[in-house]
């Protein structure tokens, strides 16, 4: 694990294999974590660099309303300080539109691009309403957990799981005051600005059954960045522990373009 110290923020990263360097950007919840499981479908032939950022659980700051940029500069400067520049961006979630802003801010320090579920403001009505539903029931752990599941898996997907399974998602998600200023980062999102300075080769990711963003966003996304390349995933908004194959074939093939 590396630490280090970008604005206000303390933050940490680690790297798993070898070869040339993916950097998995996670979204709303405890932070790297989430890619645990998944990131070996990379490690085999790629450095893949984890970095928590703001917000997240392992990191640090002084509690200010996070912001994209803010985010954007942290991820570009775990490439810096890593080496790995330029670097190829995997962003899910809130960390499609964070590694977006990353690779338009800094174009140099980034190869390829791939933002999966995103969403690039909060326009989106449903969108609005979930999130301040999910921040009105901070002051019940249970509640916010079970409404993060619903919204994160297919229902498909939690059949197969059943209710043990189901009931074990819960823990991911709950009201800690840095899942909370995530939360709230998403309510103001707005990087629609930034999406067509992106200069990278890009792949956007759709999950046709997101209940947390619906696909419509996943779509809107891709139009707003130039020449953006777009696939769809028939899962929930989850869609690496959903079709973890399907999703790192789509990655790979990217990824290993001439």
């Amino acid at each position: 694990m590396t630490n280090l110290t970008v604005g206000n923020a303390r933050i940490s990263y680690r790297t798993e294999g070898s070869g040339p360097a993916v950097v998995l950007v996670h979204g709303v919840g405890p932070g790297s974590a989430m890619w645990d499981g998944w990131s070996a479908a990379l490690s085999a032939d790629h450095t893949v660099i984890l970095p928590d950022l703001a917000g997240s659980d392992p990191a640090e700051d002084d509690g200010s309303p996070l912001t994209i940029e803010a985010l954007a500069a942290q991820v570009n400067a775990v490439i810096e300080d890593a080496g790995a520049g330029p670097a190829d961006l995997v962003g899910f979630s809130l960390g499609a539109p964070t590694a977006a802003a990353a690779a338009a801010l800094r174009p140099d320090l980034v190869r390829r691009l791939i933002p999966v579920a995103g969403i690039s403001h909060t326009g989106d009505e449903y969108v609005w309403q979930l999130i301040s539903t999910w921040l009105g029931l901070a002051g019940d752990p249970d509640a916010f957990g079970r409404l993060g599941t619903l919204t994160s898996f297919s229902p498909p997907f939690l059949n197969a799981i059943g209710h043990e399974g189901a009931e074990q998602m819960r823990a991911f998600m709950q009201p800690t005051d840095a899942r909370l200023r995530q939360l709230d980062l998403v309510q103001r999102l707005d990087v629609r600005e930034l999406l067509p300075r992106v200069e990278a080769p890009t792949l956007v990711i759709g999950c046709t059954r997101d209940q947390t963003v619906p696909v419509e966003n996943h779509r809107e996304f891709a139009r707003a960045i130039p020449g953006a390349e777009y696939a769809e995933l028939d899962t929930g908004h989850v869609t690496m522990m959903e079709r973890p194959d399907e999703f790192a074939k789509l990655v790979r093939d990217f990824l290993d373009r001439p």
